[in-house]
């Protein structure tokens, strides 16, 4: 990475820079134990950027999960109770977490405390966290220069509520990469707790079938979850633990969407990125290959459909350290083309991997890289660090916002399951679903709405009583017949008045086409959990578009009505064509139209 690039985020990719909402820099950006004076002297400049920068942080928000304290030293009961208050505050913001920088002002003056006061300072922290329920992990110090003989400390402490009521903060990754890569082997060893053999071991218990085993590739999705209890521990599959116990255990969740690396699954991968809506994606290059395959595509998929992504360089066991470098080079002046704009950073140490967490949740921009061996187990702990300071990309006020309004499911997985019925899986795109809720679930192929119950919930493979916008699980619907279903189907509240229709507009961007894209040619759309052929009828103001080039088009479903919302994603594609952008107008098929009033059965609905 270049100078000029460092210089401008503030040294966030070099170890002394890190900090909440930005670097810590200037004379605060000293490296861990010191040293921070005679990197100045000797240099001329800070070790976290330009010379003579202040040592200031950016102001602290009144929004947010991130809290400035310059000191929590024997506070009044009175006081006390306030930053009990303000804590709760914090917790709420961050779904359950917030970091707490102590020995900076609110201005983000980085001041430092004392080895005494901050000691002082940390037992108050702990006072708080404890009446409300919560645990403190120290993440990192930094020593504050200012030219004086007694060390001035700043510490910056995660703070994890422990969850009540099935309440953890759950983010879903999804992992991409090219076929051969190291994907589920990686999710194998961090979710099972056990180093690969060198062959594939730690894989097995993630494929769902035969010929996957036999392969060794994935044609299919497949979830596996990851937890942090409230001290930051990593609580997985070892020590013979059941997915139940995890939930139990856990504060924080991380479920991993293992997606398809060979060309020939691509469909089924874009599925996995569109219908199961990922916080972020996990970009894993194979070290020995480097960029090979459908790398390059995934990578594209993740960056048209807005996903903030990280990459993992995996099987450095397998090469020298001139190999690694080279692929992480490789990497890094991809990220840095103008199609991409991206910052590459390079992920060494624990310090680098919290810099990396904060900086990749608050600017778009920045991109983690992690080096990593699934057999010797190197820099496995850093991922491992980054997943659990990971904040959500949501905060508790657009959470609430999405819980207000009207249920909204996405069936995403259809399943048939002895003593049970038919199940359902997918995500609670808003409102609030509970055991025994009656809702209708369409639409049919001839644009109906039929009732069903909601028998019971299951999240993260463990019973769930209420089900809240944004989450995933699985719901049974009992004796309800399951060839009614398909993916692409929507659960909904029988007062929400549901869109459907068979023709619609976007506002598109062609990717990539051989020849002239014009009326008449066929793709496969897919919008959410809808994937379906479409024929294009019009594109507006022009006869034909080539590569690179927009317009707003009409498409007509082939098939059958879906349902479908303005402004919601697209991507569509047909062999090596490819085009993405947002819907824009919707044909909404009346009643009449369809002449569903007329063909209504006694456990049917229709709007």
């Amino acid at each position: 990475m270049d100078s000029r690039v460092s210089e401008l985020f503030g040294g966030c990719c070099r170890p002394a820079g890190g900090g909440a909402g930005g670097a810590l820099r200037g004379r605060g950006g000293a490296a861990p134990g010191g040293g921070g004076s005679k990197a100045k002297k000797k240099n001329g400049r800070s070790r976290g950027g330009k010379a003579n920068n202040p040592p200031y942080l950016p102001p602290e928000a009144e929004d947010g999960n991130i809290e400035y304290k310059l000191k929590l030293v024997n506070p009044s009961q009175y006081r006390f109770e306030h930053l009990v208050t303000q804590m709760k505050w914090r917790l709420q913001e961050g779904r359950g977490e917030a970091v707490y920088q102590i020995g900076v002002e609110d201005n983000g003056l980085l001041v430092g405390l004392s080895e005494e006061e901050m000691r002082a300072s940390l037992k108050t922290l702990r006072r708080m966290a404890e009446k409300v329920g919560a645990d403190i992990t120290v993440l990192r110090e930094r020593e504050v220069d200012y030219d004086s003989d007694v060390p001035r400390k700043i510490t910056e402490v995660l703070v994890r509520k422990v969850p009540d009521n099935q309440q953890f903060l759950d983010l879903r990754v999804a992992v991409l990469g090219n076929v051969d890569s190291g994907k589920s082997t990686l999710l194998g060893v961090l979710t099972q707790g056990e180093l690969d053999n060198g062959r594939g071991r730690a894989r097995l218990n993630l494929f769902r079938h035969l010929h996957e085993i036999q392969s060794g590739r994935t044609s299919s999705i497949s979830f596996e979850i990851l937890g942090f209890n409230s001290k930051g521990e990593v609580v997985n599959y070892s020590d013979s633990r059941t997915a139940e116990e995890i939930c139990e255990s856990s504060s924080k969740m991380i479920t991993f969407i293992d997606l398809a690396g060979h060309h020939k699954y691509l469909k089924t991968t874009i599925f996995g990125l569109t219908s199961y809506c990922p916080d972020f994606a996990m970009l894993v290059v194979s070290a020995n290959t480097g960029i090979a395959g459908t790398t390059r595509e995934h990578l594209g998929l993740a960056m048209a459909l807005k996903v903030p992504f990280f990459i993992v360089v995996s099987k450095v066991d397998l090469c020298s350290k001139a190999t690694v470098e080279r692929t992480v080079k490789q990497l890094e002046r991809i990220l840095k083309q103008p199609g991409c704009n991206k910052l590459p950073l390079l992920v060494n140490s624990d310090d680098d991997a919290v810099t990396a967490a904060q900086q990749f949740a608050q600017s778009p921009n920045i991109t983690p890289i992690f080096t990593l061996s699934s057999v010797s187990g190197e820099n496995l702990d850093l991922l491992k660090v980054f997943l659990n300071i990971l904040p959500p990309l949501t905060n508790s006020k657009e959470q609430e916002e999405l819980m207000q309004q009207l249920t909204e499911f996405q069936v995403d997985e259809i399943y048939t399951v002895p003593e049970v019925g038919t199940v359902v899986g997918g995500t609670l795109s808003s409102g609030i679903c509970r055991e025994g809720e009656n809702l209708v679930v369409g639409p049919t192929d001839d644009g109906k709405f039929l009732r069903l119950k909601v028998c019971s919930i299951q999240r993260n493979r463990s019973a769930c009583r209420v089900l809240r916008a944004g989450q995933a699980a699985t719901l049974a619907l009992g004796p309800f017949d399951r060839s009614l279903l398909r993916k692409g189907m929507v659960m909904v509240s029988p007062e929400m008045n549901p869109t459907i229709c068979s023709v619609f507009e976007a506002e598109i961007v062609l990717l990539f086409h051989a020849t002239t894209f014009r009326k008449g040619f066929q793709v496969t759309v897919h919008v959410g959990n809808v994937r379906q052929t479409a024929i294009v009828e019009k594109i507006h103001g022009k006869d034909k578009l080539r590569t690179g080039e927009k317009a707003v088009v009409r498409f007509r479903f082939i098939k059958h009505p879906e349902y479908l919302k303005i402004g919601a994603k697209l991507l569509f594609r047909e062999g090596v064509t490819k085009g993405i952008g947002h819907v824009t107008d919707l044909q909404a098929i009346t009643t009449k139209e369809n002449g569903l009033e007329e063909s209504l059965g006694p456990g049917q609905l229709s709007f």
